[in-house]
């Protein structure tokens, strides 16, 4: 079962895909979309971050932090960045603890799940039917 809507975001201190210490709390003020993912360089997950790719400018324009998160290290993350021109940070959850602490464990990887989460770090939205091909312009409008 998901977070619910009205939840404090757990809060987490993790590696990004440059190697970067990373923290929830970096982005206090910000809206930040939280989007976990379960592989890199799979169909599904490269169609959803191509999403988040091709609206990201939408998304600077309203001041949104997108972050994608699974279980894949760093250099994973390099890789599939590199790959696809992904212009946002891909977070490393090797130990599975944010997608634990997100309760999107999928048991070796995490499900595919969205959070949005206020400049306040409370939950305001949550998406756990993910249509990969419309989730970027999905959560947009969700934001507007």
């Amino acid at each position: 079962m998901t977070l619910t809507v009205g939840t404090k975001a757990p809060a987490f201190t993790t590696k990004d895909d440059k190697g970067n210490i990373v923290s929830l709390s970096d982005f206090a003020g910000k809206v930040v979309v939280l989007y976990f993912y379960p592989k890199d360089d799979t169909p599904g997950c490269t169609i959803e971050a191509q999403g988040f790719r091709d609206n990201y400018e939408e998304y600077q324009g309203k001041d949104v932090v997108v972050l994608g998160v699974s279980n894949d290290d760093e250099a994973s993350h390099t890789k599939f960045k590199e790959k696809y021109g992904l212009p946002f940070s891909l977070l490393a959850d090797t130990d599975r603890s944010i997608s634990k602490g997100y309760d999107v464990d999928g048991g070796g990887y995490p499900k595919r799940v969205t959070y949005i989460i206020n400049g306040d770090g409370i939950i305001s939205h949550v998406d756990d039917k993910v249509k990969t091909a419309t989730h970027a312009q999905d959560i947009l409008a969700t934001i507007a």
